[in-house]
């Protein structure tokens, strides 16, 4: 009798991890933070910390978003999530149109845009092509 109880246990305890492991890696808990204030999403500020870049260099792109359950930049960018501020850093290799997408908790969305310019160097010219 204990070791049918002790399997059953064991069985349900799989159970249960084989069903958290089905969970879906985008799907978050609809519970709001306290900290959050009720209302609907709205994108604070997303920008790049410079106007332009070269190739090869890096900026910081920051957002700050309130009242966002989740949010997604793209071109496609790993390790965002809702915050009151953060910044990562990129490097673009052209010019690249950032847009950063919040959902709120309500199940309203918020968009914002920039465009980030990669130039080539100044004093660097291509060598002249002569046509025959």
């Amino acid at each position: 009798m204990r070791a049918a109880r002790l399997m059953l246990a064991v069985a349900l305890l799989a159970a249960m991890w084989g069903l958290s492991v089905l969970r879906s890696p985008d799907s978050q808990p609809w519970v709001r933070p306290t900290s959050v204030r009720p209302g609907p999403v709205h994108i604070l500020r997303f920008y790049a910390s410079v106007g332009t870049l070269l190739p090869g260099q890096h900026a910081q792109l920051c957002y700050s978003v309130e009242n966002a359950k989740s949010i997604t930049i793209s071109p496609a960018i790993s390790r965002v999530y809702p915050s009151a501020g953060n910044c990562l850093e990129i490097g673009p290799d052209h010019t690249t149109h950032y847009t950063l997408q919040a959902e709120g908790f309500d199940g309203t969305t918020d968009t914002r845009s920039f465009t980030l310019s990669v130039q080539d160097e100044p004093g660097v010219r291509a060598a002249p092509r002569h046509y025959l």
